[in-house]
């Protein structure tokens, strides 16, 4: 959407009252009738200038002050040709200005709107002057009035605002010093307009979240933003929504009439009603109240007393506007919060309250409890709190440090600084049931008999909340690992519950008093506790007769009344005397006061007193067993760098939580990718030396260049040797860099050149910081340079190191003594010597080996180049010599060929990228298979191509109607006589169709051939679908050997995937690769890359005991080790007897001692293993920040040491590490950095990228991160191209000087085949109940869709088709979901329901309060449409969940196990273990089978191309 430059509608004032039409000269006069400041106020002279008397004196000699606005605008007319008066309406610049009203009070710009304002201030010509004296200005006192306002500036990115008078418009360039906190105030608010309007037009389909992100995190990195606090500006945008609509909304007067109109974009209209929903004061904190401007939004006709009470409310926002303005600018430590209003939190003490508290009393239970923060491993690195997980707490009971027991009101609602109170817990955990207290029920606090849940304890408790209904309650508490909803207390504790909810009774009796009021501000603190006195003995709210003893209560337990009703819908009672008079008598009690703190999580170690009584948990934190190398390079990195300390050289980009998380489905915005450089693409700058530098060759001339110039092998420059092979800085672009000498020659105007490749330093690649400082890597960037531009010589060495594990002592030596000589001559203050071992191509996102056999020959030929041109012919589109084909991007097309057309290029297809859904693929459409008929020379060709081809269209079932589609093999086409001349840029690779008896024997899921099939003809014009005539025979492909191989790639040297088709020989299981697969999980990565044929899976190591049971019982042949891989690693080095080389905690010593030899006997051992893969946990069992230590010690704990450890003491020949994809980002990507680092020390060439499991063959939105590494003389492996639409922006990874890779392309434009949808996994599933607990059943029904038939094999009965259990609330919600696609909670109705047991609770969850902070919690108890996919597969469904789109689309339940099974792309076959909630557990962890089988495959086809280059 492209806009012209313009202002947004300008904002007008209310008429004068008693305006007349007259002649310009008396309106004129009107206009500039004085205000009383001008005349008679001194007081406002001296405040605007606040300047020293001597400042003063200088600024009267440079400004001439005048009293009319006209004469100053004819004193600064930089135009000689025009005067004032001739041109009445002009432009200036003011400065040093300030808006005020007639009494010369400042006023805020949009005070326009509501009375008569006025400008003293400097006006400077609009433009360039030349004449001296009129560019100084001229000061004009009181002038105007100002008729409007207005914002331009939205295309330039800078926002310019402008006040207009009669005669004038005026820029506003600089307030007064005095004015200064009023106007930036507003121009923050026109900068947040400017970066909305940025965003919206670059894509206006986005979700409000996404739109805050962007805007806030852009305004969090500019200097003339108020705040660099993230959560501040978000909440500063949603306040200031409906004024920033009304601008942009301004805006559509200029729109072009096939242009979007800014009020019809969904999030303006959500942000702005975002913004309506927060104007209200919130305890003690003015609102975020904004102004809506008459005349910008369309409104309906209103009569003149409806239009007088628009505008005093408008008045009404305008001012509390202001008041927020001074709040935020009031001097604070803290962000924007809630509660933060100046006054803090002021804390309640045990006194005051004591006399409703029962005696002291110590906690006591018996019974064996777990560490919470033991049962929390989070796939997430960052975990904003509102984000955390969701539990409820049965039998519960709440004490300090000492174990007694302690209230709850001791606590402050908010996090605090500072804060001397300490509270732990211990109860019942269980799945939250969002069921709430009954305040009529009176034994509501007593316990119950039957509980249910895991016993646990509670870390420190942080904060609680209280919210409510008419009669309900609900009492939460957070710890740093999960938020708790408080179910009815235990035996002991239920006592001192009692106070807390009776408290709440109190308060929503008092809601019901103030609402009965007329006037209720009337009603006093006083007039409240008579009236409460006055309550009957068997009122729910009784306190006392005695008001002196319902002073006391009220105001004892008055901060748990403030909060709530700081939270009240009504916001007029939060403004009346009681509260005024409660939260007043709450201050003269001088208590202490805690300052509300910003919402941080730091997980650290568990300090209750009941961790000291609990046994040690099997699934305790350890710290990870690691090789001496890993130990050093990951405790270097963090002796230098720490989290407190952020690091110099990283990238800046943070990705927020929201554009990563996992679990949402809507759709990303990448940063645009900066095009990688390439060899000789950009012109540089280089510096020369000063003097002339005398050269000479060293030997004689060695041959001759292409061109016929002499070559040499060796110079000598200023008596340093320059040679092929070493290295020479150069200056280039004012930075010294460094080169590798090609070849050199002398050129034939006799100048003495040099050809080199660029030898990048580590710290300018994707490791950045990781790096090592002595290591360069070499690159496809060359250059010829004169020897005149050379600054000097390298200290330079070729590393090569013998590989294996039988070498790994000797290199470590060697490094050892190499490390000691550098530092030996970094003491001396000698040249730094350099090592090269590594090719580094960001093109193709990975570190390779050296191209040693290219590499420095002197030949006057050189690989980058040859690479470079290659690439460039490769893009060109040529036809062939005969002209009956072409080729394009290394792809020949010949006429009878099948190919692949993007699908907005044929007539009839739907377009690939139009507006769809997020989350969803509905619309998008795979690419058009056609055969190239012919190729055209049209009598007037396009420029840049002469020719044309003409297509023959074979339509997909998909093309025919979503029924064909269903029941039809994905790789089915249907004939037709439709064709099409299209522009040779439209094809996008060949394919192949055979007939159905001519498709591969062999059926393989997911599908990763270009192979389809053709037996029937279709008539779009009728409609129908009929077998081929006996007189139509297509020229079908040829069956090609599949035997063959595509051309063998060098190592180290730049290619790219060919369109040929590679499906390498099936490899007998004792030729495959022998693998490890650690922290294996139920066997998901090792299912897909077994059946590719690539590797056979001897071990597995699994620490969760039903996870590493299923594994086994899925692969029977593997030795699968349920342990903890820290001390299976300290027990094989000990076997080995290398335990002086392992580093490990003596818990991990004495664990591994304990292993008997029939387990020791078992374990794999170095030069076994030719291949480790997994995924590792990326916080540990506790997470990362949980622990109170140095950021090492933190780091530690990390079982990605323990992987990579693994991988250094094995070596061997393969390495595959799988992870979430924010591994790549988080904190800066310091941990994706030194993964790579260690791989390279180790001598590893790497590779890294990030792929969608959607386009590999699952229904499944689903981002992964994933690492290779192959040892040096192997091949590592390519990508797997993408074979199924599916809706995910290009998913890129962070290099270095803002550079970004993306190992595959997106396939929303098209793919060869169509995406999976839900229909196509579950549609044959027999239906279940709610709980369906039932493990074997029939099928029921056949397979209908290609996916179904592929999945279910020859399975003839159906397992874990279980469905997990939904309360009787959640239930009734579920059922009251519509049954149609996107249906949500946002669906219910407003309404109660009663539950079996006699409760009455809301239908609607509540979520109101956030909604707005989390796109509305689209999807929470939502149903998964036919058509569209799977969102993220979880460890626990649930509809509360981070994802809550869990329901099944036609029935009222959770999907079952069987169901998120087969979205993960696991067969029927596939057994999983334990109850239900570990089968989920076991599926959400799970790497996708189909995507772990697409690596196989390019695993095995690595692994075939270096066997055929060693055997030539």
């Amino acid at each position: 959407m492209v806009r012209n430059e313009t202002r947004a509608g300008k904002q007008k004032k209310r008429p004068l009252p008693e305006s007349k039409e007259s002649d310009y000269d008396d309106d004129l006069s009107m206009r500039q009738t004085r205000p009383k400041r001008a005349a008679a106020c001194t007081n406002f002279k001296e405040k605007s200038v606040r300047i020293s008397e001597r400042s003063a004196t200088v600024a009267a000699k440079q400004h001439q002050t005048v009293e009319d606005e006209i004469v100053a605008l004819h004193l600064t007319d930089s135009s000689p040709q025009s005067c004032g008066e001739d041109e009445p309406h002009q432009t200036r610049r003011l400065t040093d200005f300030v808006l005020h009203d007639t009494d010369g009070v400042s006023q805020a710009v949009e005070m326009v709107e509501h009375g008569d304002m006025f400008i003293t201030g400097l006006i400077l010509p609009s433009g360039e002057c030349f004449d001296k004296e009129k560019a100084k200005g001229v000061r004009c006192e009181g002038f105007g009035r100002v008729d409007n306002w207005s914002i331009s500036g939205y295309e330039d990115g800078s926002p310019v605002v402008w006040v207009t008078t009669s005669l004038a418009d005026y820029k506003c360039v600089k307030p007064a010093t005095s004015y200064k906190k009023v106007y930036d105030y507003f121009f923050q608010k026109a900068y947040a307009s400017v970066e909305v309007y940025k965003k919206v037009a670059k894509s206006n389909l986005m979700s409000l979240d996404e739109l805050l992100v962007a805007v806030a995190r852009t305004m969090s990195l500019e200097t003339k933003c108020f705040s660099s606090d993230y959560l501040a500006i978000k909440n500063f945008v949603i306040s200031q929504g409906e004024f920033i609509y009304n601008q942009l909304a301004g805006l559509d007067d200029t729109v072009k009439q096939d242009d979007a109109r800014f009020v019809e974009i969904p999030v303006l209209a959500a942000l702005r009603d975002a913004s309506s929903r927060i104007l209200e004061y919130d305890a003690g904190k003015p609102s975020n109240g904004v102004l809506r401007i008459d005349g910008v939004s369309e409104r309906k006709a209103m009569t003149s007393d409806q239009q007088l009470v628009d505008t005093d409310e408008q008045f009404a926002r305008l001012v509390q506007d202001e008041e927020y303005m001074k709040f935020m600018q009031r001097p604070r430590k803290n962000s924007i919060s809630a509660a933060s209003s100046g006054k803090g939190y002021i804390m309640t003490t045990e006194d005051e309250i004591a006399s409703d508290y029962p005696l002291p009393a110590h906690y006591k239970n018996s019974q064996v409890e777990t560490d919470e923060l033991l049962l929390y491993e989070d796939d997430y690195y960052e975990v904003d709190i509102d984000e955390l997980p969701r539990k409820m707490l049965h039998n519960w009971a709440l004490y300090d440090i000492d174990s007694r027991l302690i209230s709850l009101e001791l606590l402050p609602v908010k996090p605090c600084d500072d804060i001397d109170v300490t509270i732990f817990g211990s109860g019942l955990m269980a799945d939250d049931q969002g069921i709430w207290i009954d305040l009529d029920d009176q034994t509501t606090s007593m316990p119950s008999e039957k509980h249910e849940g895991i016993p646990i304890f509670l870390s420190q408790i942080k904060e609680w909340m209280i919210e409510y209904g008419v009669s309900t309650i609900s009492v939460s508490i957070r710890t740093d690992a999960a938020w708790y909803r408080l179910g009815k207390p235990s035996k002991q504790y239920s006592p001192w519950f009692e106070p807390i909810l009776k408290t709440a009774r109190v308060v929503i009796s008092i809601f019901g008093l103030l609402e009965k009021e007329t006037r209720m501000a009337r009603l006093s603190f006083e007039d409240v506790i008579r009236r409460v006195s006055e309550f009957e003995n068997n009122h729910k709210a009784y306190i006392s007769s005695d008001r002196s003893a319902v002073d006391r209560y009220v105001v004892g337990h008055g901060q748990i009344m403030l909060q709530m009703f700081s939270e009240f819908p009504n916001k007029e009672i939060g403004k009346c005397s009681f509260i005024t008079g409660l939260a007043n008598k709450r201050a003269e009690k001088h208590n202490t006061r805690w300052t509300i703190k910003k919402k941080k999580i730091l997980l650290k170690v568990n300090l209750n007193p009941r961790a000291g009584m609990a046994p040690i948990s099997k699934r305790k934190a350890m710290q990870a067993t690691t090789t001496c190398l890993i130990n050093r390079i990951w405790g270097e990195f963090y002796s230098i760098y720490s989290p407190e300390e952020p690091l110099q050289a990283v990238c800046a980009e943070e990705e927020d939580e929201e554009e990563e998380n996992e679990e949402d489905d809507t759709e990303e915005t990448e940063p645009e990718p900066v095009e990688v450089e390439g060899s000789n693409t950009l012109p540089k700058k280089i510096l020369g030396s000063c003097g002339k530098m005398e050269t000479i060759w060293d030997g004689e001339s060695l041959g001759k260049t292409s061109a016929g110039e002499p070559l040499y092998r060796q110079a000598l420059l200023e008596g340093e040797i320059v040679a092929v092979g070493g290295a020479v800085t150069v200056e280039v672009d004012e930075v010294q860099s460094i080169y590798f000498v090609e070849y050199m020659f002398e050129s034939s105007d006799h100048c003495k050149m040099l050809h080199g490749r660029r030898l990048q330093r580590g710290s300018e690649t994707v490791l950045e910081n990781a790096a090592n400082e002595r290591e360069l890597f070499l690159t496809n960037e060359c250059m010829t340079l004169h020897f005149k531009d050379i600054k000097g010589t390298v200290c330079f060495e070729i590393r090569k190191r013998p590989w294996g594990h039988q070498f790994r002592k000797e290199n470590t030596t060697a490094d050892k003594l190499d490390r000691a000589r550098a530092e030996e001559r970094n003491a001396k203050d000698m040249p730094k010597e350099y090592f090269c071992k590594s090719l580094y191509s960001p093109g193709r996102g990975g570190f390779f080996s050296l191209p040693l056999s290219d590499m420095g020959c002197a030949s006057g030929s050189c690989t980058s180049c040859r690479i470079r041109d290659d690439e460039e012919e490769r893009k060109k589109i040529k036809l062939n010599a005969s002209k009956t084909g072409f080729s394009s991007y290394g792809v020949d097309y010949c006429a009878d060929d099948f190919v692949y057309v993007y699908p907005d290029c044929i007539n009839g297809s739907k377009k690939a990228n139009g507006k769809f859904k997020s989350g969803r693929n509905i619309g998008l459409r795979a690419f058009v298979v056609c055969q190239l008929l012919e190729i055209i020379f049209p009598k007037k060709s396009r420029k840049g191509c002469s020719f044309e081809v003409n297509v023959r269209r074979f339509y997909r079932p998909e093309d025919i109607s979503e029924g064909k589609a269903y029941a039809s093999d994905i790789r089915e086409l249907y004939y037709s006589e439709d064709t099409y001349v299209l522009q040779p840029e439209a094809l996008k690779g060949k394919c192949e169709v055979r007939k159905k008896n001519d498709m591969p024997s062999c059926r393989e899921y997911p599908i990763l051939d270009n192979i389809f099939f053709c037996e029937q003809i279709y008539d779009p014009s009728k409609g129908s679908v009929k077998q081929l005539p006996v007189n139509t025979k297509p020229k079908f492909s040829a069956i090609k050997d599949n035997t063959l191989l595509r051309k063998e790639k060098g190592k180290g040297v730049e290619s790219e995937t060919g369109s040929a088709i590679v499906k390498p020989d099936e490899v007998p299981k004792e030729m495959r690769l022998s693998s490890l697969d650690i922290f294996a999980g139920c066997g998901g990565l090792s299912q897909g890359l077994e059946k590719a044929g690539a590797s056979t899976t001897k071990w597995a190591i699994e620490y969760d005991e039903p996870a590493g049971e299923a594994f086994r019982k899925n692969h029977p042949e593997t030795t699968v080790i349920v342990d903890n891989c820290n001390v299976i690693l300290r027990a094989i080095m000990e076997k080995c007897g290398d335990q002086d080389e392992c580093i490990s905690t003596t818990e991990a010593n004495e664990l591994a001692a304990k292993l008997d030899e029939d387990q020791k006997r078992t374990l794999p051992l170095p030069g076994q293993v030719d291949f480790i893969n997994g995924g590792p946990p990326c916080q540990g069992f506790s997470g990362m920040n949980r622990f109170s230590q140095s950021p090492w010690s933190k780091v530690q704990c990390q079982m990605i040491l323990a992987f990579l450890s693994f991988a250094d003491y094995f070596r061997p020949k393969y390495f595959l590490l799988e992870n979430v994809r924010n591994f790549v980002s988080y904190s800066k990507g310091q941990m994706f950095k030194l993964t790579l680092a260690s791989l390279l020390e180790m001598g590893y060439q790497v590779r890294f990228g990030v792929l969608e499991a959607g386009a590999y063959g699952v229904s499944q939105s689903r981002k992964r991160a994933f690492i290779w590494a192959a040892a040096p003389e192997e091949v590592l492996p390519e990508w797997p191209e993408p074979m199924h639409v599916f809706n995910v922006s290009e998913l890129t990874i962070s290099l270095s000087k803002g550079l970004r890779y993306a190992a595959v392309r997106s396939t929303q434009q098209g793919a060869p085949f169509r995406p999976i949808t839900v229909r196509d996994t579950i549609g044959d599933l027999p239906p279940v109940e709610n709980g369906e607990s039932k493990i074997n059943k029939e099928y029921q029904n056949d397979s209908i869709s290609w996916f179904q038939k592929e999945i279910r094999g020859n399975k003839n009965v159906l397992i874990d088709h279980i469905s997990q259990k939904m309360n009787e609330h959640n239930l009734i919600r579920c059922k009251r979901i519509p049954k149609r696609p996107g249906a949500d909670w946002r669906d219910l109705p407003e309404e109660k329901v009663t539950l079996s047991t006699g409760m009455v609770v809301d239908l609607i969850p509540n979520l109101l309060k956030t909604a707005h902070l989390h796109n509305q919690w689209k999807g929470l108890f939502g149903r998964l449409d036919w058509e569209g996919n799977f969102p993220t597969c979880t460890t626990e469904p649930g509809p509360m969940r981070k994802v809550g789109m869990c329901f099944h689309p036609d029935q009222d339940r959770i999907l079952t196990v069987r169901e998120y099974a087969r979205c993960q792309g696991f067969p029927d076959s596939y057994e999983f273990e334990g109850d239900i909630a570990h089968k989920h557990r076991q599926i959400g962890n799970a790497v996708p089978p189909p995507l772990a089988f697409a690596l196989g495959r390019k695993l095995k086809e690595a692994v075939q191309i270096n066997k055929c280059a060693k055997s030539n």
